[in-house]
């Protein structure tokens, strides 16, 4: 079964497994269940941190923000895979959740992901959206005027993973310009060998947009904080804050490298393509940061809420 150019019209899914690894490696073994941390990533999981813990960002620049703590895939996609020849399961391209349901790159960035059955909506939730709207406003305006530390050229930082340079976006579109959204509560809980600076860390989704404040950032590392801030101010204003369910914030696309290859022999075009007009497609997931903490198990529901207090602008990535 190919992959469903759904757009955004699906907004229901299910986890179909779960994967974490406190060693680096390219497969992650799967899991009963997994641990959400706020701010963190998943729980006893590698790639666990307040900056970047994928080896080749921290051997480009450590200081960096992880837009990367969750990697998300859909089980469609090893299903098309498996159909031409490759023996792909859950975890073994990586991901942390594999999902059913959801077109995950389609999802525009800033996109929230809750895990769990749905909860009874809040009386006021207009009152609170308003609310986060004007908060937002005013954290746009703080961005434009002192804003985040980027707006320098493409650096070694935000490179690509692989060798290719474009930056195209993929999977179908929702356009529109960036914006930033702002925090959360979390604690600890990281694999073995996370700086103390990231174990000290855990105060939730802003100490992401912290970190992000004091580096130098690329035009799609930047573009993605200014999304994050802006969700994470909203749910600080009480957008969203009675949830209790475990969710995330969908940042961006991961950047097939070689190592799909070494996985597979000719797996890599599978998943990295152009389209019709020439640009990139990425299809091996999409990365994302905790915003509320919590268990996810196979078998939970997923929410997909699409970015209310910020205009709709495709995933990027990151």
């Amino acid at each position: 079964m190919s992959i469903s150019r759904q757009g955004v019209a699906s907004l229901r899914g299910t986890v179909a497994a779960v994967s974490r690894n406190d060693a680096y490696s390219f497969s992650k073994p799967q899991r009963d269940a997994i641990e959400l941390v706020a701010g963190l990533g998943v729980r006893d999981d590698i790639h666990a941190g307040v900056t970047v813990r994928h080896r080749s960002r921290v051997a480009a620049d450590p200081t960096q923000p992880n837009l990367r703590q969750v990697h998300l895939m859909q089980a469609e996609l090893h299903e098309e895979v498996r159909n031409l020849g490759y023996d792909v399961a859950p975890g073994a391209l990586g991901e942390n959740v594999t999902t059913v349901g959801l077109d995950l790159p389609s999802l525009p960035c800033g996109t929230i992901l809750r895990f769990g059955p749905p909860v009874e909506p809040q009386r006021d939730a207009a009152k609170a959206v308003g609310r986060a709207v004007g908060v937002t406003n005013e954290a746009l305006a703080s961005v434009a005027d002192g804003g985040l530390a980027g707006g320098a050229p493409e650096s070694s930082g935000g490179a690509p993973e692989s060798s290719v340079a474009a930056s195209g976006t993929a999977g179908g579109g929702v356009a529109g310009g960036g914006g930033p959204v702002i925090g959360v509560t979390g604690g600890a809980g990281l694999a073995e060998g996370v700086p103390a600076s990231d174990a000290a860390g855990g105060g939730g989704a802003d100490d992401v947009v912290a970190v992000a404040r004091r580096v130098p950032l690329d035009g799609a590392t930047e573009g993605a904080v200014a999304v994050l801030a802006a969700v994470v101010a909203a749910a600080g204003s009480g957008s969203g804050t009675g949830d209790p369910r475990p969710a995330i914030v969908v940042m961006g696309l991961r950047n097939p490298c070689q190592q799909i290859n070494r996985f597979r022999t000719g797996l890599l075009k599978q998943v990295l393509g152009r389209d019709a007009d020439g640009n990139l497609v990425r299809r091996a997931g999409v990365m994302a940061v905790v915003l509320r903490g919590g268990t996810v198990r196979p078998g939970d529901v997923i929410t997909a809420e699409l970015p209310r207090v910020v205009p709709q602008r495709a995933l990027d990535r990151v």
